[in-house]
């Protein structure tokens, strides 16, 4: 029995076809490796580029037009007569005489300028006052008992005149308060008196009784007699 053989399993069936192939391939390769050339870097030229010349545009040149300027103004007409008047008058010149002086003038001595000093109106408050003023009745003690027996003083004079029943007529109620300021000047005076009341007229009677208060001895700073404000409260309870 004869065995069977499938005509696709032949090897040998495209042999030659596939050489064929082969070979040109071969052949190719070979001429094209027979052909190649190469060149040395060195003797290929690529040129340069020169990159510092700038390109120079061409500007056209144009032709500026100028306005002549207007013609000068004609000059003014001269006057058809000219009058001639003779100067008459004689004008007395003045002479300037030489302000130096000669050996031979006397030079006249000059007094002296007596400068009078203007004597500043220096305040000093009350608490710090070197010399406290004085009221009558407080010259004994130091400083400091001398600021109190004032205030006790000016306080008690103070409650003793003032008009209590007249924030009762005013149809006021409650306790009252009532601030008085006033200076005592170089000369012990009681000066500027201002008052700030619940009402205009408690205001004028505070200032009425504070006017009254006698004459001190003025306050001193440094030996010298100054003006020394002084602030006085006055409080009061209105009996309903």
């Amino acid at each position: 029995m004869e065995p069977k053989k499938s005509i696709k399993a032949d090897v040998k069936r495209n042999s030659s076809i596939y050489f064929a192939v082969g070979l040109a391939i071969m052949m190719g390769v070979a001429y094209s490796g027979i052909n190649y050339k190469t060149y040395d870097r060195d003797a290929i030229d690529i040129g340069s580029l020169n990159l510092d010349e700038e390109l120079e545009e061409e500007i056209p040149i144009t032709e500026q037009i100028q306005t002549p300027p207007p013609p000068p103004p004609p000059p003014p007409a001269a006057p058809e007569e000219i009058e001639i008047v003779e100067d008459e008058e004689e004008i007395e010149e003045t002479v300037i005489e030489s302000s130096e002086t000669d050996q031979e003038e006397e030079i006249m001595e000059i007094e002296e300028v007596e400068v009078e000093e203007v004597e500043e109106d220096i305040e000093v408050p009350f608490s710090v006052i070197e010399n406290v003023p004085i009221f009558p009745g407080c010259e004994s003690g130091n400083n400091a008992a001398k600021r109190k027996c004032m205030s006790e003083k000016v306080a008690k004079f103070v409650n003793k005149k003032f008009n209590t029943d007249l924030a009762g007529d005013l149809g006021l109620t409650g306790r009252q308060r009532i601030i008085v300021a006033f200076k005592i000047d170089k000369s012990g005076n009681i000066t500027n008196v201002r008052a700030r009341a619940p009402h205009p007229k408690l205001a004028q009677e505070a200032e009425r009784v504070v006017k009254s208060l006698p004459k001190m001895k003025p306050g001193k700073q440094r030996g010298k007699a100054v003006i020394v404000p002084y602030s006085l409260p006055i409080l009061f309870q209105v009996q309903d």
